[in-house]
């Protein structure tokens, strides 16, 4: 009577043809699961010669590489076309945020919607046990309930655009790099013989490997806003084209009329007038801001306000802050001014190394009264 065949776990790793994906897919094979890997078609590069030179991802060279990993790996490999979803989740929630004066985060559109929604159900029609991608980050599983921790890699730490994640996604996800450093997770490629060990990383955004912004949401514009650029007192200082060529904290490109002594921000963009405020950098400084579409990682938000470390951008730092839930948000109180709180980007909150949740920045709030007294001083000091 012969022996009944135990089915290998299987794995669908998201594969960028970048290194760190390609570990990932070679640590789960390492661990006996079968992978197949998957590189997901997001957009077609114009040409061969923009594809070579694209430092990001997604050209026919990184798509290689994914197969390349592979076949070294003992892996299958699938090149899914996602073009269409990309079009409408990424790239038009993109340019569609610009046209509203706010500045996106792409890569969390692209990991919410597509990696983690799309994929995920993909996967499961292959009949996966999980999906795996290579991201800095770290789930662990404590009494019943998913947590999602920082990379142990702060400079890599990616754990920023994964706040979205819910409990039943984070039960099919897998994060095999987030307990490395990147230095490690090259000499590991070494080790392997992985032939992307010394591959650059990934640089800009995917869709605009020259980083010009401006030029590729231009001719994609549905409508412009255009405007006066005033000072806090209301001073009409120039004009501008449209609302989308600026983001709060800009300096340069600022079409002023008038020269001042001090460099000029962009501290305020309204969507319906068009108006452009700026001022020197001390009005940047803000302590509130209501986020909304609030993602709590437990699956519920919590009843009293609770004290975290909250990050306003990618490559930020944690200030420590209060977060109180609100039905359709929530408000967030820092400790200390932060600097350039920019609507359309996202808002983080951790305890420690721990991320209990996030939401996309919709607007400052005005100071509270202690917040105003201890801001005085440096302000004060800034106005000599």
């Amino acid at each position: 009577m012969g022996r009944t065949k135990i089915r290998k776990k299987r794995a669908v790793v998201a594969m960028s043809g970048g290194v760190d994906s390609s570990v990932a897919a070679a640590l789960l094979a390492r661990d006996g699961y079968e992978v197949v890997g998957v590189t997901m078609r997001l957009f077609s590069a114009p040409n061969e010669n923009i594809a070579r030179l694209n430092k990001s991802c997604c050209s026919l060279e990184d798509v290689e590489d994914a197969r390349a990993v592979c076949r070294k790996i003992g892996a299958k490999h699938y090149f899914l076309n996602f073009e269409q979803e990309f079009q409408k989740h990424v790239v038009d929630y993109f340019v569609g945020e610009y046209e509203r004066g706010r500045t996106p985060h792409p890569c969390l559109a692209c990991n919410d919607r597509l990696k983690f929604e799309f994929l995920i159900r993909r996967a499961e029609l292959m009949d996966a046990d999980i999906v795996a991608t290579g991201h800095y980050a770290r789930i662990r599983k404590l009494n019943g309930e998913y947590t999602l921790l920082a990379g142990i890699d702060p400079l890599k730490d990616q754990s920023y655009v994964l706040y979205t994640l819910s409990q039943s996604q984070l039960a099919k996800l897998a994060l095999p790099i987030g307990d490395y450093s990147k230095d490690q997770i090259r000499e590991v490629a070494r080790e392997l013989g992985l032939s992307i060990a010394d591959k650059p990383d990934s640089q800009d955004i995917c869709f605009i490997p020259d980083g010009d912004y401006n030029r590729f949401i231009e001719p994609r514009l549905k409508r412009r806003s255009p405007g006066n650029i005033v000072d806090a007192d209301g001073t009409v200082l120039g004009k501008h084209d449209g609302i989308h060529a600026f983001t709060i904290g800009q300096r340069k490109r600022i079409p002023v009329v008038h020269s001042t002594p001090r460099p000029l921000y962009v501290t305020d963009i309204n969507p319906e007038s068009g108006q452009v405020t700026v001022g020197p950098a001390g009005n940047l400084m803000k302590t509130r801001l209501y986020a909304s579409g609030i993602n709590w990682i437990s699956g519920s938000a919590p009843i009293e306000p609770i004290a975290v470390e909250a990050r306003i951008r990618y490559n930020g730092r944690n200030t420590a802050a209060k977060v109180r839930a609100l039905a359709n948000g929530a408000e967030i109180e820092f400790d200390e001014p932060v600097r350039a709180i920019t609507p359309g980007q996202a808002v983080v909150f951790y305890q420690n190394d721990v991320v209990i949740g996030g939401g996309l920045i919709e607007s400052s709030l005005p100071e509270s009264a202690s917040a105003a007294v201890q801001k005085s001083p440096p302000e004060t000091a800034i106005t000599v």
